[in-house]
Parts: structure tokens; C-alpha cells; sequence
């Protein structure tokens, strides 16, 4: 600890003796200085009156930032040592949490990528960007769901330790991913993403013939794939308002368990692709 207080504090003293001896004030101002730092500004306007103004907001800048910095560190020093004072369980417990955290967040934001390209209309460039799109989306959802998977497994196998240790909120977060209403959620996001994509592709692929041409037998097929992706964007956005109130009434039971779950971004219902 005290990475930077204890150095910026010498030079801090080391200055002000220096100043006391150049100036001809008295030496114990610099061990002042030392003992008690917050002090500098008062002996800076002594030596150096209004001019000294601007240096005492120099210090008091940088006092700040040494103080921020100290506290940011110790901070971390703290968390560090709890962390290592837990079990190997419960520390494999806090790490696939926040595996599942940092998931659930990339998720949300993927989601809400996919919302806005699904709203432009329809350019052969667009539908080639949201294709390639649904294709990394899908990895970021296969990894959420790993994170889920992992973390629902591993509350099962340690069921015992953690009822002994009287973690619940560990078996909140598993309870939620194992509920019917979530579990469909999940479920229909994938048939969105397969129908949109089956879709798209079907449009980039014959997209002069569809947009240019307005060939009828295209159209037709166009109309079939189109069906099928409305059917999954109203099944999802209908799974997605059950998956919503039942979270918010989880929640209010249960909010320590908040960054845990699908985030606020997901509450937004799919608009239809133009």
C-alpha cells in the first residue's frame, strides 16, 4: 500500500525545506509538510503570498489524484485478500459469475445491435452486414449460454456446501436460468435468429430478382420465408413480455442477483425487418 502517498509526500517536504531555507522560514514547516500534507497550501501562501496561488491549485490537483489513486488500489488490495481468504469453492462460484455478468452484458449489447440493423431497409449491403452480424451473435449467445450452463452445473454439484454456507443467493441465480418462462425465452431468441437469417440470406441471394424484377415466383418464396421469420419475431417478442414480468417480480424478491440476469437492453420488443 501507499504506492505513491508515501514518495509524493518526501518530495513534498523535500520541496518545502527546500523553500524554508531559501526563503529563511523556519525548517519545521517542511516536517509539517511531511506529518500532515493537507497543510501545504498554508505554508505555500506564507512563502509565497498571491503568487503562490496558482501552486497551491497544483497541489491540490494533485493531491487529489494521489488520494484517488491510493484509495482505487487499496480498494482492489482489499477485494484481493477477501477473495483469497474464501474457499476454492465459492471463489470458482464468484468467477463464473462474473463470466456469466460480463456474457449477459456482451449479449445485451449485441441485441440491441441487431434491433438497429434490423430496422434499416432493405440494401443487398445491409442484409449482408446483418447476416455476417447474426453470425457473431450467435457466438456471443452459445458463450451466455455456456456461462449459464456452467454456473447452473456447478450450484448443483456443490448443492450441499453451499446450503451449509447459506449462499442463496447462488441458488437464486440458478432457480431464474432454470425457470420455464426464461428457458423459452432463450428458446425463441434461437428460432428468431434462424428464421431472420434463412431470410436474409434468401433476399441477398435473389435480390434483384425480389427487388428489381418483382419476379413473381421469388416474391412467392420471399412471402413463405417472411411468414416464418413474423411467426418467430411475435413467438419471441411474446416469450420475451412472460420472461420480462417474471423477472421483474423476481427481482424485487431478489435484487442482489440483478447483474446476474438479462439485462434492461432485452426488454425491448423485435420490430419487423422492412
Amino acid at each position: 500500500m501507499y504506492y505513491l502517498y508515501f514518495p509524493f509526500i518526501v518530495i513534498l517536504a523535500a520541496l518545502m525545506a527546500y523553500e524554508c531555507r531559501t526563503k529563511k522560514h523556519p525548517q519545521w514547516w517542511a516536517a509539517v509538510v511531511f506529518f500532515a500534507p493537507i497543510t501545504t497550501p498554508l505554508f505555500i501562501y506564507k512563502i509565497r503570498k498571491e503568487s503562490g496561488i496558482i501552486l497551491i491549485m497544483i497541489f491540490l490537483a494533485v493531491f487529489s489524484a494521489v488520494g484517488g489513486i491510493e484509495f482505487f488500489l487499496y480498494s482492489r488490495y482489499m477485494e484481493k485478500k477477501t477473495y483469497e481468504r474464501l474457499s476454492p469453492v465459492t471463489r470458482h462460484m464468484i468467477d463464473l459469475s462474473n463470466i456469466l455478468r460480463q456474457s449477459t452484458i456482451e449479449l445485451d449489447n449485441a441485441l440491441v445491435k441487431l434491433e438497429n440493423l434490423s430496422k434499416v431497409a432493405s440494401q443487398i449491403s445491409r442484409i449482408k452486414a446483418t447476416i455476417d452480424f447474426i453470425g457473431e451473435l450467435r457466438e456471443i449467445k452459445r458463450a451466455n449460454k455456456k456461462a449459464i450452463d456452467d454456473l447452473v452445473e456447478y450450484t448443483g454439484n456443490n448443492k450441499v456446501f453451499f446450503t451449509k454456507k447459506d449462499l442463496e443467493w447462488v441458488f437464486n441465480i440458478h432457480n431464474f436460468y432454470n425457470n420455464r418462462d426464461v428457458v423459452q425465452h432463450y428458446e425463441s431468441l434461437l428460432k428468431y435468429l434462424d428464421d431472420f437469417e434463412a431470410l436474409l440470406r434468401y433476399t441477398y441471394k435473389n435480390f434483384y430478382n425480389i427487388a428489381k424484377h418483382k419476379d413473381p415466383e421469388y416474391l412467392r418464396n420471399y412471402d413463405e420465408y417472411y411468414i416464418r421469420y413474423r411467426r418467430s419475431v411475435d413467438s419471441h417478442n411474446r416469450f420475451n413480455v412472460k420472461r420480462i414480468d417474471f423477472q421483474n417480480r423476481y427481482l424485487t424478491r431478489y435484487p442482489e442477483i440483478k447483474a446476474y440476469l438479462p439485462g434492461e437492453r432485452q426488454t425491448e420488443t423485435f420490430r419487423l425487418w422492412d
